[in-house]
């Protein structure tokens, strides 16, 4: 029997090529039209534009090997040398963040007082042992409070865009938490991570057959030729009719010989018989399929918060507006401001636009402002013109203006989430067959989503599941 995979982002679709890949029957079920989920890429009057993430780190070996097998390893284009030096708006203005501890010493990213209470982290004592702490008081107790809203803070909002008092530390940044674990002083943990990383890699590379090379990871920030479109691109080619969009689960039954799924696909209604169901929907979505199953195992999904966010992107023509240096900026909570922060796109992977062009992407919402993503794409066009003349300067008029909306767009791993979560994979237990994949869970990024998506595909074909 097969297995039916419901959901078609970017999990959905590792979790059931890996199957086929590994001679599984595998079908997935989409409810919209098109695959992918937020992950996409538009080509519009000379620009290519996200529709929600726009890279990922090549330093996941999970990634290289989906690249490599869908014959892509070649199309992964890292970013452009500028997109190393990074930006914080604090104080007024847009300041550097410093790359390197002598680099922190010298800046002006914090006051002088905020500097010396970091480098007091030295002395940082463990927290209690089975405390769930909010990255807040995390941050507070390593390095100060301004340490913690200007950087900390700065930092989670370019990757959940959620709200640093009540995200938890352990589920959003396991290694900040494993440093102090281990080594009290995250600074001396750090330290000491990058002497076990030489060494490990050392050993990795003596204990590889003779004529044999380790995975080439650059650890660069990348995306692929053409926009992260193009992974989607291939994934669904590679499942061909084995991915089924446009076909809505509306129900899970389970019997004594496996799994049963009512599907709605283009007005006509079908049964479709499983050995193993992934549900790799939003946990939102997840929660109406589990209702029936299991109360329990419902209201622990659907509890899991998602945080809006508006993608806005402002294109300009060759010689209206000065090409900006780096990556982009971020801007903490306690600013005030109404943008989040905005990736220099043009700058971080030039190929994205015509010669000359210059493309912004503002993010607008999140956990602290979601009031913002409500507002028509007119007004979202009108506020970053606003907050990038405020902020950055900019004064130029866009010729390309393009908004792509996401009222759940990023899951919130708030208080609470670790033992959430421990209570769902207890409930599964009680559900032979059901299994849950997505970004909900136990990872938020692109490198997480695959890595996770391929470990499961395969303890399901390992387990002749």
């Amino acid at each position: 029997m097969t297995v039916a995979v419901v959901g078609g982002g970017i999990s959905g679709l590792v979790v059931a090529w890996r199957l086929r890949s590994r001679g599984r029957d595998a079908v997935l079920l989409e409810t919209t039209p098109r695959l992918g989920g937020a992950v996409g890429t538009r080509a519009q009057q000379g620009f290519l534009l996200e529709t929600g993430p726009n890279s990922f780190l090549d330093r996941e070996p999970a990634m290289r090997e989906l690249a490599s097998a869908l014959n892509l390893e070649h199309r992964i284009r890292a970013a452009d040398g500028a997109a190393k030096r990074r930006y914080v708006y604090t104080r007024g203005k847009l300041r550097s963040v410093p790359a390197s501890p002598p680099a922190f010493l010298k800046s002006d990213i914090l006051p002088f007082g905020a500097k010396l209470r970091v480098m007091g982290e030295l002395f940082s004592g463990r927290a209690a042992p089975g405390v769930d702490e909010s990255l807040a008081d995390f941050g507070r107790r390593h390095l100060g409070a301004t340490a913690t809203q200007v950087l900390l803070d700065a930092v989670q909002t370019g990757i959940f865009a959620g709200d640093v008092e009540k995200l938890s530390v352990g589920a959003t940044f396991p290694p900040l938490v494993k440093l102090e674990r281990e080594h009290r002083s995250l600074l001396l943990g750090a330290i000491q991570a990058q002497k076990d990383q030489k060494a490990q890699a050392t050993a990795r590379a003596k204990a590889l057959p003779a004529g044999s090379t380790a995975p080439k990871l650059s650890g660069a920030l990348s995306t692929f030729e053409g926009g992260l479109g193009t992974l989607i691109d291939a994934l669904g080619t590679a499942l061909g009719d084995a991915a089924r969009t446009g076909a809505t689960v509306e129900g899970l039954t389970r019997g004594d010989d496996g799994w049963r799924l009512a599907v709605s696909e283009r007005g006509q209604r079908s049964e479709l018989k499983a050995s193993s169901v992934v549900l790799a929907a939003p946990a939102y979505v997840t929660r109406g399929l589990l209702e029936p199953l299991d109360a329990e195992l419902a209201a622990r999904v659907g509890g899991i918060d998602y945080a809006p966010i508006a993608v806005v992107h402002l294109g300009f023509d060759a010689g209206t507006t000065p090409a900006p240096d780096g990556f982009g900026f971020l801007v903490p909570p306690m600013e005030k401001r109404r943008l989040l922060g905005a990736i220099h796109a043009s700058t971080v992977f030039p190929f994205r636009v015509e010669a000359g062009r210059v493309l912004y992407t503002c993010m607008v919402g999140g956990a602290t402002r979601p009031d913002l993503v409500a507002l028509d794409e007119a007004e979202l066009v009108t506020l970053a013109r606003e907050e990038l003349k405020a902020l950055a300067g900019v004064t130029a008029t866009p010729t390309l203006t393009e908004v792509f909306r996401w009222k759940r767009g990023i899951p919130q791993y708030n208080l609470g989430h670790l033992e959430r979560m421990d209570g769902v994979d207890r409930a599964l237990t009680r559900l032979p067959g059901l299994h849950l994949a997505g970004n909900a869970y136990k990872g938020v990024g692109l490198n997480d989503c695959i890595r996770n998506g391929l470990l499961l595909a395969d303890a399901l074909v390992d387990a002749g599941a």
